[in-house]
């Protein structure tokens, strides 16, 4: 049975599902889900550490700045959701000469998926994998997620006339899956206009408690780099990504990247809440400027002349407010003791 006909046998036995759960069997199903049997990713979508090398580098150079930073401890260097390894093979080429930090540091992959663990292995061989942050080993830590959080399942909710519904997954009287709204369930408490949709996630407050578990217990600082948004726009982000093209979430379950907007407001406010201290979000673009990415940029051209041009368009996917320059967010939570980290 495919995992599209198993959503529409739950839907028939238990009734319409909300869009997280939907979300979590689509992209986590053990047999089924989208990063459980897909390790070629790089076929539905683009990541930044795959459009670039310099991206990688310089998001290792970063961390082995925050580790001078923090007294160059031992360190557990994280990464959330590593895809196929390529940051971090790219960091850890980046960060070869910097004296003390390889002997110093333990890559450790958060993954679930045996196929990209295997590819994550080759790229990176020297590092160690956990299921969850709360496994990875205790001590100082970077933690570093590159399009993770747009992966968490959210729950949608949609302004009526007169009231607030949430947005549902369920069958057509075909036995299509369909989406659907559910009864009212909460007079409005804004000036929302009708039909304005607020999306939440509901992993997101367990996973900054985790990160407080964390940074409260060792110096640390974890760095998310997402596309999303500062300010609620009232929009569904909800997306499905398959060769590149999007694609209907229902069409074809686990078949297809399904992602949503990342709402930076939120995780700032839960990371404040929590004690910790909080910079950014600011846009990526700005971000890779003050790390040096024209600069780094302009060095390779000169030593790979025949390089240039594709190098420039590099910098111009990375950084342009018309790619990923703008959209993309990098935010940085950190330890309360820690001077401000670079970038911000």
């Amino acid at each position: 049975m495919s995992l599209k006909e198993q959503l529409i046998e739950h839907c028939r036995e238990a009734g319409p599902m909300t869009v997280a759960e939907f979300m979590g069997a689509c992209l986590y199903d053990p047999d089924y889900g989208y990063y459980a049997t897909r390790p070629g990713l790089a076929d539905d979508f683009i990541t930044a550490p795959e459009a670039s090398q310099m991206f990688g580098e310089l998001i290792g150079l970063w961390c082995a700045h925050e580790w001078e930073v923090m007294g160059k401890p031992a360190i557990n260097l994280i990464e959330l959701g590593p895809g196929r390894g390529v940051l971090m093979q790219d960091a850890w080429r980046a960060t070869q000469r910097i004296e003390g930090f390889h002997d110093a540091t333990n890559i450790v992959f958060v993954e679930t998926s045996e196929p990209l663990k295997e590819e994550q292995g080759e790229r990176v061989p020297l590092a160690e994998w956990a299921p969850r942050l709360e496994d990875a080993p205790p001590g100082a830590s970077i933690v570093v997620g590159n399009e993770f959080l747009d992966c968490l399942p959210i729950r949608q909710f949609v302004r009526g006339e007169d009231a607030w519904h949430e947005k549902l997954v369920g069958l057509d009287e075909s036995e299509k899956l369909i989406f659907g709204l559910s009864a009212p369930i909460a007079a409005p408490d804004s000036d929302d206009e009708i039909g304005a949709v607020r999306e939440v996630a509901p992993g997101l407050d367990s996973l900054i408690y985790e990160i407080e578990r964390r940074l409260m217990e060792a110096p640390g600082r974890v760095l998310f780099i997402d596309y999303g948004y500062a300010k609620p726009e009232g929009a569904d982000t909800l997306q499905a990504l398959k060769r590149h093209k999007k694609v209907d979430p229902l069409d074809a379950p686990g078949e297809a990247d399904l992602t949503a907007h990342v709402d930076f407001n939120r995780v700032a406010y839960l990371a404040n809440e929590a004690g910790l201290q909080v910079h950014g979000p600011i846009p990526q673009g700005q971000f890779l400027r003050a790390l040096g990415l024209e600069v780094r940029a302009q060095t390779l051209s000169k030593a790979n002349p025949e390089r240039a041009e594709r190098i420039q368009r590099e910098v111009r996917r990375l950084m342009h407010a018309d790619e990923m320059g703008v959209l993309f967010k990098v935010i940085c939570l950190s330890s309360p003791d820690l001077p401000p980290p670079a970038g911000f």
